[in-house]
């Protein structure tokens, strides 16, 4: 016969293992430490954003303050941001000086021009470079970035020599040859990280379903390069529209020179400025920059390969 077991014995004997001890909270300033360091970092960028913002806004303001001012405004010891006697007499002047719309036309057919160009000979030289990667892709992406690094003095004698021989000195059409050289180097760069984002898989497809390869060029990956296309048309645009030194060295011709060298005509032999007009014809200069940028602002823009990619 087996022993009967006292269950009260037994418990004396053999205590319940006790509940484990829960571990101590953290404290909470370790917590906070994280948030703090977080909002900290966002102040700065935050700070840093509106330094810049400042560092560009507040010099385009004085221009426009500036450009509207009478002479005894422009001379005083202490200067307003805001004119007390705001006058048109500035532009006025600075239209009977010089011609400003004559420069103004010739600076906006280059700088349309180069623009269209780089981007019509920059496009399909990114998507071979994008989509087949050789050597031919890698020595060109090394062009692109030694070409960067040639200053504008190196090249420039060089440049007048070829030129010359083909005749395209003191010209419009030898201007716009060398924007569209001068900036084919970065516009490639840009275009090649645009044409990387857009998936293959969305060409593969398309060929999947019987679209040939113009077909899926024009209808699919066409596109969703357009923000790509419309900033480096940006960009060629306005490097070609503030381009002062190639046209200075090219042109000759009062008649074929560009607005940036037009607004040198209105500083004296001795460096004095004619600060009113010059002011003035250099707010007018920045226009154009302006509206073409605020034209095109939307379709720059990464949502558009984003929301086709999802559908």
């Amino acid at each position: 016969m087996t022993p009967r077991t006292n269950p009260r014995k037994n418990a004396r004997t053999n205590p319940r293992p006790a509940a484990p001890a829960t571990p101590p909270t953290a404290p909470r300033t370790t917590a906070r430490r994280p948030r703090r360091g977080r909002r900290a970092a966002r102040a700065g960028q935050y700070a840093a954003l509106l330094a810049y913002l400042a560092f560009l806004v507040l010099p385009f303001l004085w221009l426009v303050s500036t450009s509207f001012k009478p002479a005894r405004e422009l001379g005083s010891l202490h200067p307003t941001w805001i004119p007390k006697d705001p006058t048109l007499a500035n532009y006025r002047q600075a239209f009977d000086e010089q011609p400003l719309l004559q420069a103004a036309g010739n600076s906006l057919v280059a700088a349309l021009s180069a623009a269209a160009l780089a981007v019509a000979v920059a496009t399909p030289m990114a998507y071979v470079m994008a989509r087949h990667r050789t050597r031919l892709a890698r020595a060109a992406t090394g062009w692109v970035v030694v070409s960067q690094a040639f200053p504008f003095v190196l090249v420039i004698i060089p440049l007048f020599l070829v030129l010359k021989n083909l005749h395209l000195i003191n010209s419009l059409p030898g201007l716009i040859a060398v924007y569209v050289v001068w900036a084919l180097p970065f516009a490639l760069w840009m275009l090649v990280g645009y044409v990387r984002a857009v998936p293959a898989e969305l060409e593969e497809a398309a060929a999947v379903d019987g679209a040939g390869r113009l077909r899926t060029l024009v209808s699919v990956t066409a596109p969703l390069l357009a923000p790509g296309i419309g900033a480096t048309a940006l960009f060629a645009f306005i490097t070609a529209w503030n381009e002062f030194f190639f046209a200075l060295v090219l042109l000759k011709t009062p008649e074929k020179q560009t607005l940036p060298v037009v607004l040198t005509h209105f500083l004296g032999a001795e460096g004095a400025a004619d600060l009113g007009p010059l002011a003035a014809a250099a707010f007018l200069a920045t226009l154009p920059s302006l509206v073409v940028f605020a034209l095109i602002q939307r379709r720059i823009t990464s949502g558009m390969l984003a929301g086709a990619v999802k559908s």
